[in-house]
């Protein structure tokens, strides 16, 4: 085997590259750090210098889909009223899940490392759900109808619920199997939205 020469903190993402092109190929059972260097020519224990194990090189792929995440709803975020806000971060959602598939089934489709051994992983995976629940808060204060922290965590585990469920629906192209009609397709993801608002109260 001719190892190559990459160092440092190039080393490191190399092997992140590589292991997510693994993931893409051959699913995260074919990830392991073996692998990596094998696809990257270089000798089996240089990624250990980076990575305690496979769990460890995985959990920072997911952390860092997490942040991509985090960032793609944060920026695409509408100031406004409470309709607008909450329908502008559905949609872009929606819109992350069909442009990033690969990252949102890491996300939400895959069994992620132990939690406790990956803090950075899980705070980047409870930010995401945080930015659900601080546009839902947002939106009870602007229509003058305050909830509980409680309350407020069920409204967001709810519209996580229903835009997930699309979302996956239409990774898996589940809705082929019933030939629904091409403006029903086209609708779908409004109509969630739609219904969403009218259960949350955010219609004027």
């Amino acid at each position: 085997m001719v190892v190559r020469k990459v160092r440092g903190g190039d080393l490191r993402e190399a092997c992140l590259q590589e292991a997510l092109a693994i993931i893409e190929t051959a699913g995260v059972e074919g990830l392991s750090l073996r692998e990596v260097a094998r696809r990257l020519g270089i000798s089996h224990q240089a990624p250990y210098k980076h990575f305690a194990s496979r769990d460890h090189i995985l959990a920072e792929i997911v952390r860092r889909a997490f942040d991509s995440f985090a960032h793609y709803l944060d920026t695409h975020q509408q100031n406004g009223d409470p309709h607008a806000e909450l329908a502008a971060m559905g949609r872009a959602y929606f819109s992350y899940a069909q442009a990033h598939p690969l990252q949102y089934r890491l996300m939400f489709g895959t069994p992620l490392p132990d939690p406790a051994q990956h803090p950075d992983m899980m705070h980047s995976a409870r930010h995401t759900f945080t930015l659900l629940q601080a546009c839902i808060d947002r939106m009870s204060q602007t229509l003058g109808k305050p909830t509980s922290p409680e309350n407020a965590t069920l409204d967001a585990l709810f519209v996580w619920a229903a835009l997930h469920g699309l979302a996956s629906i239409l990774q898996t192209r589940a809705l082929d199997t019933l030939a629904l009609p091409d403006p029903v397709l086209k609708q779908a993801a409004s109509h969630i939205l739609l219904q969403i608002g009218a259960a949350l109260g955010t219609h004027p």
